[in-house]
């Protein structure tokens, strides 16, 4: 199985809000997040990249 830790980035700043996401579901500027132990976080932004072999993804804050 393959996680990510999720980072908001915010101008200069990259904050990681959420480790093991298991699921990423983008409703126009909203993406919810749901780990792999089923929490769930929802931010406002847009997925600027995911990287697989770095396991992150990165949201950029609206």
């Amino acid at each position: 199985m393959c996680e990510l830790n999720v980072f908001l980035l915010r101008g200069d700043e990259r904050e990681r809000i959420m480790d093991s996401v298991a699921k990423i579901t983008v409703e126009g500027d909203s993406i919810e997040l749901t780990g792999i132990l089923g929490d769930r976080m929802t931010v406002g932004g847009s997925i600027k990249e995911i990287n697989f072999s770095r396991g992150e993804a990165l949201i950029i804050a609206n």
